[in-house]
């Protein structure tokens, strides 16, 4: 491998596969699994959870129209993932495409901001798993004090459900892949039950007099409104994780990835016209929405199935969360970027579980201490920078690696990477100006990181005292060692 102390230094996808065939993980999945996985990531708690919040306070029934718009900038930025997924089926997604077209340090920036959409968004997840779950004992009479179920900064102490429940993915995913692609199965064909169940029941409910005014916000609130709701679409991307423990990559991955999408963007639309039809757009702002309006239209037995449904659907999006950074995190452990004891393998698992735990623990303190607007916000502006750069990646590799094979091509290349990086930087400008200045505040810390630590760490830097800004800022390819007995001129 070609040494260099450049911070543009690529891994070569040679390289990366060498590395993936000496892995310890296990290849149990299949592509059924995949779908599964994407399925479990994507419908939760966007769907369950932040509609109502988006319908109430940015769309009204609009939202439907931000669910397409979201859920284009999320499908362009699937076929960008396909390619590359198929191109290089290795752990670590996004991070690793980058790797290998643009350089170490754009690498680092996007699985640091890889980092901060799977933990945050886990957190988020978590909140909302806590929300229903206070919501269905309290159905059954039993009201759970406010100071362990909600955050600090929303009247509680900690959101002890939210943290118990992270706890407990945490060891699942620890376990296995094979025992969590199992339980994520099962979930999501409770989810997809209880989404067509509210369909169908809610439909015979709707009073289209509730979607007028269709745009009470004007029509920027529909982009308001997408970028907030783009979380719903945050998931696609796990199944890129699970590039090295499945049998069939090249084939499997865009499947999973495309498909798992396209099901979940139908599902939104619809769900979206109901819930806006069942209720005023104002009585959505809950934390439980799907349930809440069941409710206020008088179905209550099926309000109740609704949030058993929901339960069981934003488990599995949380289990996807955490496998999927815990994946990120072994594969930039295996190039050096962080710590080597992120790479250790369970010797009776066959998982990365100092990973898992360390995830679990982020997600745990997210979860009980932080509100969910807040997190859901942060997750989403470290997801669009990631796909952002990642489409950019695929527009460098046709150039300087067309002779790779590509199992999936992105139809209408170059355009469509392009029409990626654009949609995803208009909903990044759409965010609060608070997510900015935190998401600034997240990108210091990871610079400072990698300059601390990663850049000298890297398995691509030469063991040898370090050199001036000139070379850190050099070519990004290395050259090649002299041999003996070559001439100069």
């Amino acid at each position: 491998m070609a040494e260099s102390w450049s911070i543009w230094r690529v891994k070569p996808i040679d390289v990366l596969l060498q590395e993936k065939r000496r892995t310890g993980l296990s290849r149990v999945l299949g592509g059924i699994d995949l779908v599964a996985l994407g399925i479990g990531a994507i419908i939760g708690t966007g769907i369950f959870v932040l509609t109502g919040v988006a319908a109430a306070q940015y769309a009204g029934p609009g939202l439907v129209i931000s669910f397409v718009v979201s859920g284009l900038a999320a499908g362009l930025a699937a076929l960008v993932y396909a390619e590359l997924a198929s191109m290089i089926p290795v752990a670590g997604s996004a991070y690793t495409y980058t790797y290998a077209s643009l350089g170490e340090f754009v690498a680092w920036v996007v699985g640091w901001n890889l980092m901060l959409e799977y933990m945050v968004a886990s957190g988020a997840v978590a909140i909302g798993w806590g929300s229903y779950f206070s919501d269905l004992v309290a159905s059954l009479g039993f009201d759970l004090p406010r100071t362990v179920t909600h955050a600090p900064g929303a009247g509680g102490i900690i959101n002890l459900p939210a943290v118990l429940i992270s706890v407990l993915i945490t060891l699942l995913v620890m376990r296995g892949t094979r025992q969590s692609a199992r339980f994520n199965k099962f979930a999501v064909a409770a989810k997809l039950g209880v989404i067509v169940l509210f369909i169908v029941v809610g439909a015979r409910f709707v009073n289209p007099d509730n979607w007028m005014p269709f745009l009470p916000f004007g029509v920027t609130g529909i982009f308001h409104g997408a970028a907030i709701i783009f979380f719903a679409y945050i998931g696609f991307d796990a199944v890129a994780t699970a590039a090295e423990e499945t049998r069939r990559p090249q084939r499997d991955l865009p499947l999973g990835i495309v498909g798992s999408l396209s099901i979940a963007t139908v599902l939104y639309i619809l769900v979206t016209l109901v819930l806006t039809g069942l209720v005023p757009y104002t009585a959505l702002n809950t934390a439980s929405p799907v349930a809440s309006a069941l409710l206020a239209a008088g179905v209550r037995g099926a309000g109740g199935i609704v949030s058993l449904g929901a339960i069981a659907g934003i488990t599995s999006v949380l289990l996807v969360m955490i496998y999927a950074q815990s994946r990120v995190f072994f594969a930039m452990a295996r190039d050096g970027l962080l710590p080597p004891v992120f790479t250790r393998i369970h010797a009776r698992y066959k998982t990365p579980y100092v990973t898992v735990l360390v995830t679990g623990a982020v997600v745990m303190l997210t979860a009980g201490l932080l509100p969910i607007e807040m997190v859901a916000q942060l997750a989403n502006i470290g997801t669009l920078a990631a796909f952002i750069i990642t489409s950019a990646g695929v527009l460098i590799l046709r150039r300087t690696r067309p002779e790779t094979p590509r199992p999936f091509k992105v139809p209408g290349a170059p355009v469509t990477p392009v029409l990626a990086i654009g949609f995803c930087l208009y909903l990044m400008f759409n965010l609060p100006v608070a997510t900015w200045l935190r998401f600034a505040v997240w990108m210091a810390l990871g610079l400072l990181l990698y300059f601390l630590y990663s850049y000298r760490h890297s398995a691509l830097a030469p063991q040898r005292p370090g050199p001036g800004w000139r070379a850190i800022l050099g070519s990004p390819v290395a050259k090649p060692a002299r041999k003996d007995g070559d001439e100069d001129g």
